[in-house]
Protein backbone atom coordinates (compact mmCIF):
# COMPACT_ATOMS: atom_id res chain seq x y z
CA UNK A 1 0.00 0.00 0.00
CA UNK A 2 2.83 2.41 0.81
CA UNK A 3 4.44 1.78 -2.57
CA UNK A 4 1.21 2.74 -4.34
CA UNK A 5 1.09 6.02 -2.41
CA UNK A 6 4.67 6.87 -3.36
CA UNK A 7 4.07 6.03 -7.02
CA UNK A 8 0.94 8.20 -7.01
CA UNK A 9 2.85 11.01 -5.29
CA UNK A 10 5.72 10.79 -7.79
CA UNK A 11 3.45 10.88 -10.82
CA UNK A 12 1.28 13.68 -9.43
CA UNK A 13 4.38 15.82 -8.81
CA UNK A 14 5.68 15.07 -12.30
CA UNK A 15 2.34 15.80 -13.95
CA UNK A 16 1.85 18.99 -11.92
CA UNK A 17 5.29 20.26 -12.89
CA UNK A 18 4.64 19.55 -16.58
CA UNK A 19 1.28 21.31 -16.52
CA UNK A 20 2.52 24.39 -14.63
CA UNK A 21 5.63 24.72 -16.79
CA UNK A 22 3.52 24.75 -19.96
CA UNK A 23 1.34 27.68 -18.76
CA UNK A 24 2.59 31.09 -19.95
CA UNK A 25 3.89 33.24 -17.08
CA UNK A 26 1.32 35.93 -17.86
CA UNK A 27 -1.50 33.56 -16.84
CA UNK A 28 -0.07 32.19 -13.58
CA UNK A 29 -1.57 34.84 -11.28
CA UNK A 30 -5.12 34.85 -12.72
CA UNK A 31 -5.19 31.06 -12.73
CA UNK A 32 -4.01 30.91 -9.13
CA UNK A 33 -6.69 33.32 -7.97
CA UNK A 34 -9.32 31.42 -9.92
CA UNK A 35 -8.26 28.10 -8.44
CA UNK A 36 -8.63 29.47 -4.91
CA UNK A 37 -12.26 28.35 -4.86
CA UNK A 38 -11.22 24.80 -5.71
CA UNK A 39 -8.66 24.95 -2.92
CA UNK A 40 -11.47 25.78 -0.52
CA UNK A 41 -13.20 22.56 -1.56
CA UNK A 42 -9.89 20.77 -0.95
CA UNK A 43 -9.85 22.13 2.61
CA UNK A 44 -13.35 20.73 3.18
CA UNK A 45 -12.23 17.37 1.81
CA UNK A 46 -9.14 17.38 4.02
CA UNK A 47 -11.30 18.19 7.05
CA UNK A 48 -13.58 15.29 6.22
CA UNK A 49 -10.66 12.92 5.82
CA UNK A 50 -9.11 14.16 9.07
CA UNK A 51 -12.38 13.62 10.94
CA UNK A 52 -12.89 10.08 9.65
CA UNK A 53 -9.30 8.81 9.29
CA UNK A 54 -8.05 5.86 11.33
CA UNK A 55 -5.43 6.74 13.92
CA UNK A 56 -2.57 5.35 11.82
CA UNK A 57 -3.31 7.85 9.03
CA UNK A 58 -3.92 10.89 11.25
CA UNK A 59 -0.50 12.50 10.61
CA UNK A 60 -1.02 12.20 6.85
CA UNK A 61 -4.54 13.64 7.10
CA UNK A 62 -3.22 16.48 9.28
CA UNK A 63 -0.50 17.26 6.73
CA UNK A 64 -3.10 17.30 3.94
CA UNK A 65 -5.20 19.75 5.93
CA UNK A 66 -2.24 22.06 6.60
CA UNK A 67 -1.13 22.03 2.95
CA UNK A 68 -4.66 22.75 1.74
CA UNK A 69 -4.97 25.69 4.13
CA UNK A 70 -1.58 27.03 3.03
CA UNK A 71 -2.76 26.81 -0.57
CA UNK A 72 -5.88 28.84 0.18
CA UNK A 73 -4.00 31.52 2.10
CA UNK A 74 -1.38 31.72 -0.66
CA UNK A 75 -4.14 32.13 -3.22
CA UNK A 76 -5.62 35.06 -1.29
CA UNK A 77 -2.16 36.61 -0.95
CA UNK A 78 -1.47 36.35 -4.69
CA UNK A 79 -4.93 37.71 -5.52
CA UNK A 80 -4.30 40.72 -3.28
CA UNK A 81 -0.99 41.37 -5.01
CA UNK A 82 -2.70 41.06 -8.39
CA UNK A 83 -5.35 43.61 -7.43
CA UNK A 84 -2.65 46.02 -6.21
CA UNK A 85 -1.16 45.96 -9.72
CA UNK A 86 -4.33 47.56 -11.07
CA UNK A 87 -4.64 50.41 -8.57
CA UNK A 88 -3.35 53.90 -9.25
CA UNK A 89 -0.16 55.00 -7.54
CA UNK A 90 -1.93 57.82 -5.65
CA UNK A 91 -4.53 55.44 -4.23
CA UNK A 92 -1.86 52.94 -3.24
CA UNK A 93 0.27 55.52 -1.41
CA UNK A 94 -2.78 56.90 0.38
CA UNK A 95 -3.83 53.40 1.42
CA UNK A 96 -0.41 52.49 2.78
CA UNK A 97 -0.13 55.49 5.12
CA UNK A 98 -3.63 55.53 6.59
CA UNK A 99 -2.26 54.81 10.06
CA UNK A 100 -0.17 57.99 10.05
CA UNK A 101 -1.46 61.40 11.02
CA UNK A 102 -1.42 63.89 8.14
Amino acid sequence: MTGVIFVFLFFSILLGYRIISSVPSLLHTPLMSGMNALSGVTVLGALTVYATAPSQYMPLAYAALIFAMLNVSGGFWVTGRMFKMFTKKEELEEEEITWQEK
